[in-house]
């Protein structure tokens, strides 16, 4: 099993789109896919790999996918 990541618009604030999990696998745009570990989150931060997969110039902020991962975790 594998766990989708897609870029998301925030509906508060400046409208700066976030990484988000998308669990139902039908969210639109484009998407990263990680096994639902933290060890391979990690392993795809080191590589830079879901800015790449999601095409995104600047580096993004993954605390909501590895809070996900540790709250799955329990």
């Amino acid at each position: 099993m594998l766990l989708r990541l897609v870029l998301a618009q925030v509906a508060t604030g400046a409208g700066e789109p976030r990484v988000v999990v998308d669990e139902r696998k039908a969210m639109p745009g484009r998407g990263a896919w990680v096994h639902p570990t933290l060890a391979c989150l990690d392993l795809a931060v080191r590589r830079r790999a879901v800015p790449r997969a999601l095409r995104a110039a600047a580096p993004l902020d993954l605390t909501a996918v590895r809070d996900y991962l540790e709250r799955a975790d329990r």
